[in-house]
């Protein structure tokens, strides 16, 4: 009796989290480019802890990347490919969008309505593309874990950089849950056991 299917497990598929990547492309660490943000090393480091774990409990990830037909995140240009060790591989959902929330592509609003609603997001930047995200999944009634401490903000006026985000973070925590990364991870081993597999 090798292929018992575990019928419990898929009662409770619609708990597991899609790990969202958003926008780990290079033009957010090409300095002097104007899109390029300060200081990320930690971000992207908790990003990277983020996406090890995920592929680590086989938890399905999906990558986004901002396109545009302009000076910045154009497809012709290499500042709009994966950052270096955030390349998707075959398994990974990929999407693309031109304005800042995810759910502007409707295969990605249509996969997590299909998948539960339930994400967890990382990535660039806070104040546009995650900020954006959040508000647009409350309003579809899905459930986002948003990772403070795996993205950063962009300066903004005279406010700097770390302010934003801090604001941003507590914005955020109005429409979904905020979380750190160690804190996230720490928590799934114990959802683990009623995962598919």
């Amino acid at each position: 009796m090798k292929n018992v299917i575990n019928l419990r497990s898929y009662a409770s598929s619609t708990a597991v989290p899609t790990l969202v990547l958003l926008d780990l492309q290079q033009e957010y660490i090409a300095s002097p480019r104007v899109f390029a943000i300060p200081e990320v090393e930690e971000a992207l480091e908790n990003c990277r802890s983020a996406l090890a774990h995920s592929r680590r409990l086989g938890l399905p990830v999906a990558f986004f990347r901002m396109i545009t037909r302009s000076p910045f995140f154009n497809p012709v240009l290499n500042y709009s490919k994966w950052i270096p060790g955030f390349e998707p591989v075959s398994s990974d959902m990929v999407f693309e969008r031109s304005k800042p929330s995810c759910y502007a592509n409707r295969e990605f609003a249509n996969a997590m309505t299909e998948g539960g609603g339930h994400f967890v997001l990382a990535g660039f930047s806070g104040e546009a593309g995650c900020l954006a995200t959040v508000m647009d999944a409350f309003h579809h009634d899905h459930k986002v874990v948003f990772l403070a401490d795996a993205s950063a903000s962009h300066q903004l006026g005279g406010i700097t950089a770390a302010a934003v985000h801090e604001a941003v973070v507590e914005v955020i925590g109005l429409y979904g849950n905020v979380t750190t990364t160690e804190s996230w991870i720490s928590e799934q081993p114990a959802r683990a056991a009623v995962w598919p597999g």
